[in-house]
């Protein structure tokens, strides 16, 4: 490819493939099935032209239809492509054995999350508490990058300004919502101490703790998150957490220096 003055290498447009993935993540994020125009209207798409892609894409097994209720969801052909992606994580592979112990050890549920898209954070490894009650979050669950505790320190280590977080924010949904400006203070301690926690804001009764991965230029990438029934966790225990998931960090970081990952 050819490289401007800048040293930017150009990328060339492809609309197709660009709103194939459109309309991919447009069905993934969906509650529940859409029909073609709601879709085209969604994404600013001639109708015709959602219709041509959507048609493909069911060809290929990513999308399905209900010639019922004449409406596409997503399709289990995306399975084996998101397995393989999940399989060929090194990250995963290396986090997984660690989460295993830090749930054990607090009784909670510890997840690793990656950016996927943006805007978005994917959950890539997972260990479930083994307490009799325990919250449920799946493998390849997707959630906004600036929610919860990991939100915090997306914005904390991020280079949106005050402006950018607050439109995003407004489009954020908390059980008990917090004011902008408690969330910027919130923001400006995870940004100090170096790992965020949400008290039952995002989810009632609920403890996130979460820790930033940074990539080598210094982007926060990644996440370590430890999330608990607030009851049982109590506040004395959140710096311990914080300080066994900064643990673990470190321990990754480590291993993917020797192995070169």
């Amino acid at each position: 490819m050819a490289e401007d003055e800048s040293g930017q290498t150009n990328k060339r447009q492809v609309p197709a493939v660009t709103r194939a993935v459109a309309i991919l993540r447009f069905l993934a994020r969906s509650s529940e099935p859409a029909g073609v125009n709601p879709i085209a209207r969604e994404l600013g798409l001639i109708p015709s032209t959602c219709l041509h892609i959507l048609r493909v894409l069911q060809d290929e097994g990513l999308v399905e239809f209900d010639t019922q209720t004449k409406r596409y969801s997503i399709g289990i052909g995306i399975l084996p492509l998101a397995r393989a992606a999940l399989q060929k994580n090194t990250f995963s592979t290396l986090v997984q054995p660690h989460l295993s112990a830090l749930s054990t050890r607090f009784g909670v549920t510890a997840i690793a999350t990656q950016l996927a898209e943006p805007g978005q954070m994917v959950v890539v490894a997972l260990s479930q508490s083994t307490l009799p009650f325990r919250l449920q979050v799946d493998l390849g669950s997707r959630f906004p990058v600036l929610i919860s505790a990991t939100g915090r320190l997306f914005a904390a280590f991020s280079a949106l300004d005050e402006d950018a977080l607050r439109k995003r924010f407004e489009k954020l949904i908390w059980d008990h919502p917090p004011t902008f400006e408690d969330w910027l203070a919130e923001i400006g301690e995870a940004r100090t101490r170096g790992y965020a926690v949400d008290r039952g804001i995002y989810i009632s009764g609920v403890t996130v703790v979460a820790v930033p991965i940074f990539n080598a230029k210094g982007q926060m990438i990644r996440s370590l998150v430890a999330i608990g029934i607030t009851e049982r966790l109590e506040k004395e225990d959140v710096p311990k957490l914080a300080e066994a998931l900064k643990a673990v960090r470190g321990e990754i970081e480590q291993m993917e220096i020797s192995t070169g990952s």
